[in-house]
């Protein structure tokens, strides 16, 4: 049976994965009531587990390191509560090949190399190289129905990575440069990177030492 985490876990959850977000926003992160989102981000922040803070007039919401530690230690006892960890492990190591295609496509959309200069800019002014990694991102999308489709059954909260992808892929099909790899857009690159992160957070692996932790369960 699938399992739903609790709402007070969804917007710890949502912290995490967001990074900085106003209390609006990780309230939409998982369709969350508003007002039952601000009352749990205010009882996290009495907990020590989220701090709100301002920069350059922006405000927002960040994880503490108690905050990230509990995070891990709820979804750690969600995962073995469903039994399915070897099954997660066993998406993790199939996404693993995607998320390198994702990153070189991501990479030959900001850079387009040329004889002078390796590090040039790609400035979409050539159709076909632009064709060329809107390719590579649609074999993402295709494959990324599967790895959803596989996590939604065991945790309902991975649902919606790859209508979001799909999404962000439309956009940019259509001309919308942004959709691929911006930070402040529901972009293909952000909503890979929350899944990635989803993922790391469910095993409890560390995001710089993901190739070990793999390579000790092969």
């Amino acid at each position: 049976m699938t399992h739903h985490s609790p709402p007070d876990l969804l917007v710890l959850h949502a912290v995490r994965l967001r990074g900085f977000a106003d209390a609006p926003a990780l309230a939409s992160r998982f369709r969350l009531d508003p007002r039952t989102t601000e009352e749990s981000l205010r009882d996290h922040e009495a907990h020590g587990r989220v701090t709100h803070t301002g920069f350059a007039g922006t405000y927002g919401w960040s994880l503490t390191e108690a905050g990230r530690a509990e995070n891990e230690r709820r979804l750690a006892a969600e995962l073995a509560h469903t039994g399915e960890a070897e099954a997660v492990r066993r998406v993790h190591r199939d996404f693993l090949p995607l998320n390198g295609l994702l990153r070189r496509a991501c990479t030959d959309w900001q850079l387009r190399p040329t004889p002078d200069d390796p590090l040039a800019a790609n400035d979409h002014t050539d159709p076909e190289w632009d064709a060329g990694v809107l390719h590579e991102l649609a074999i993402v999308d295709r494959a990324l129905t599967a790895v959803v489709d596989r996590l939604g059954v065991i945790l309902a909260r991975f649902h919606g990575y790859d209508t979001r992808f799909s999404a962000a892929l439309t956009r940019a099909r259509a001309g919308e440069v942004a959709w691929v790899d911006r930070t402040d857009v529901d972009s293909c690159h952000r909503v890979w990177f929350e899944l990635h992160e989803d993922l790391l957070a469910t095993l409890g692996i560390d995001r710089g030492k993901e190739a070990d932790a793999v390579a000790r369960l092969r």
